[in-house]
C-alpha cells in the first residue's frame, strides 16, 4: 500500500534514494530468505489470485498523505495484515487487519495485487501461500491497541519505504505495491 496521495493516484512519492531497487514485474520470482527456509516469491496482478494456500492480505492505510505502518516492538514497522478466519474474502481480512492491528476503519479500497511464495528449503518446503496486498484509504481512531500489535506510527507517503523494515530480498515486492 502508498502515495503520493491522492487515493485514485497510481503511485506513490518514494524517497528518491531508494528507487533503484527493482521493481517485480508479473510472475517474476525472486529468491528471499523467510521463516527458516528459501522461498520463491512472486509479484501477481490483482486480475486472479495465484494458485496456493489462501494465506490473508496485508496492505497500507492511508489518510491525508500519510501512511499507517505498525509494530511488534516499536522498532521494527511493518505494513498492516493478516490471516483470513473462516470464510472471509481477502476484501473482508485486509479490513478486519487494518482495524484490530491499526485500530482504523477502511473506507474505500483497492486491490494492488497478489504475493505468491512457494517454500523451496527448510522445513515448510512445497508449502505455498498466497497473500493479497491492499491499498484502503482511512479513517484513524484512537489508539487502544488490543491485540498483538503494540504500536502504531503515521508516516509521510513520501518516507514510507525508509521507514518501513523491510527482509533482505523483499524490496521489489514492496517497490511493486507502491506504484
Amino acid at each position: 500500500p502508498p502515495f503520493g496521495i491522492a487515493f485514485a493516484a497510481a503511485s506513490l512519492e518514494i524517497a528518491p534514494m531508494l528507487t533503484n531497487w527493482p521493481i517485480a514485474r508479473d510472475g517474476e520470482v525472486f529468491a528471499v530468505r523467510a521463516a527458516a527456509g528459501g522461498w520463491r516469491t512472486a509479484w501477481s496482478p490483482p486480475s486472479q489470485a495465484p494458485e496456493g494456500t489462501r494465506h490473508g492480505s496485508c496492505g497500507f492505510g492511508v489518510s491525508d498523505g500519510r501512511v499507517v505502518l505498525i509494530s511488534h516492538d516499536g522498532v521494527r514497522w511493518e505494513w498492516p495484515g493478516g490471516r483470513p478466519e473462516g470464510d472471509e474474502t481477502w476484501e473482508e481480512t485486509f479490513r478486519r487487519e487494518m482495524r484490530e492491528e491499526t485500530c482504523c476503519v477502511v473506507g474505500e479500497a483497492r486491490l494492488l495485487g497478489f504475493c505468491r511464495s512457494e517454500c523451496v528449503e527448510g522445513q515448510e518446503a512445497g508449502l505455498v501461500l498466497v497473500r493479497s496486498v491492499w491499498r484502503g484509504e482511512v479513517e484513524m481512531l484512537p489508539w487502544a491497541p488490543q491485540f498483538e500489535i503494540g504500536h502504531r506510527r503515521i508516516v509521510p507517503a513520501q518516507a514510507l519505504m525508509s521507514e518501513m523494515h523491510i527482509e533482505a530480498g523483499w524490496e521489489p515486492i514492496y517497490r511493486r505495491a507502491v506504484l
